[in-house]
């Protein structure tokens, strides 16, 4: 039995899990909710919080797996990408473990990672299949060959999906994290009510800066116009008023939007490489809206659909202990000297 301790703390939530023979046992993650009253996370108070969290967690994690570190075969963590403090916080608590216990130390891409939890059920995706990852800093088409053989085949060229969801809630005046309160407020909307521009990208990379901005010229303008001219600029009561009384048609509208771009792309990828086994991952893999588009179409194109437990979608050591757990299987091991691995992009 090959048992993998896991650790993820690439923004900020704190998390540990254990992974037996590709099995999950537990995945314990601690939130912090300071953030909020800042409508982001503040990197300084991230890595604070990592550091308070990181014992009790993992500890945690062992308890509710029944395992001790003793019974650990590798240390797992997240080495990039994410905010350079959260990361050390995790890094350096794993490669300590290593070398106290002598267990092998496994790096693990968080991105990777996200693809990969989709092979935490029981029903899996067969290779090769395609992943649509989506978060708030990455927008990504991955055509996956195996656990270990991963090819970006389209990307964000600007902005990431998620941002797009984070930007167009703090215009709405939505508290943070706004995202999901607009996936939220679309089910009670119309997504036919406003047309939002769709971006000219050619192969399978995603544009969505030009989105962002024809929404804030769109709130801007009270409804009345994407384009900035000062005849459709409207007063802040105006403006007030116009997102009160159609929050919800205005929240479906644009989720419908960033939906179809993604999905579109998706689809192209699909037919162009004859994939049918389609899967969605990362932060806005929770988004409902996404979660019920990718399987209509997946029933409309006679595709097989997997779509990660809501755990197993936002950050989690639970993806990065599976693929920590493919990467001991496949000898990719790292050592002590290994850069204190922290990097922001990856």
């Amino acid at each position: 039995m090959i048992a993998i301790l896991a650790i993820e703390s690439s923004c900020d939530e704190t998390s540990a899990s254990i992974c037996c023979d590709g099995k999950i046992l537990s995945n314990e993650i601690a939130t912090q909710s300071m953030h909020a009253q800042y409508g982001g996370v503040v990197p300084e108070l991230a890595s604070r919080a990592h550091i308070q969290n990181i014992v009790p967690v993992v500890d945690t994690a062992l308890q509710k797996a029944g395992k001790s570190l003793d019974e650990i075969d590798a240390i797992a963590f997240t080495q990039a990408p994410g905010l350079i403090g959260s990361l050390l916080v995790g890094g350096q608590f794993a490669k300590s473990l290593s070398l106290a216990l002598d267990k092998p130390l496994i790096a693990v891409n968080h991105m990777q990672a996200h693809v990969l939890a989709n092979l935490i059920p029981e029903h899996k995706p067969s290779f090769p299949f395609l992943c649509l990852t989506v978060s708030g800093g990455h927008t990504q088409i991955v055509k996956c060959e195996s656990p270990v053989k991963l090819q970006i085949i389209g990307q964000t060229i600007d902005d990431a999906a998620g941002e797009a969801f984070d930007k167009a809630a703090k215009l709405l005046g939505l508290p943070y994290p706004g995202g999901p309160l607009i996936d939220k407020y679309s089910t009670e909307g119309n997504p036919l009510r406003f047309q939002f521009p769709e971006p000219k990208i050619p192969g399978y990379n995603f544009s969505f800066s030009g989105l962002k901005t024809a929404i804030l010229y769109f709130l801007m303008n009270a409804g009345k116009s994407q384009i900035y001219k000062a005849e459709f600029a409207a007063t802040e009561e105006e403006k007030k008023s116009f997102i009160e009384n159609n929050l919800a048609d205005i929240c479906a509208s644009i989720q419908q939007r960033i939906i179809t771009i993604l999905l579109k792309k998706l689809t192209k990828a699909a037919k162009d490489l004859n994939i049918k086994d389609l899967c969605i991952a990362g932060g806005v893999s929770a988004n409902k809206g996404l979660r019920k588009a990718i399987t209509a179409a997946g029933v409309q194109n006679n595709w097989n659909t997997f779509i990660p437990d809501f755990q197993y979608c936002t950050d989690n050591a639970g993806m990065i202990a599976i693929t920590g757990y493919y990467k001991y299987l496949a000898g990719e091991f790292s050592d002590l000297t290994i850069q204190s691995a922290a990097r922001a992009r990856w």
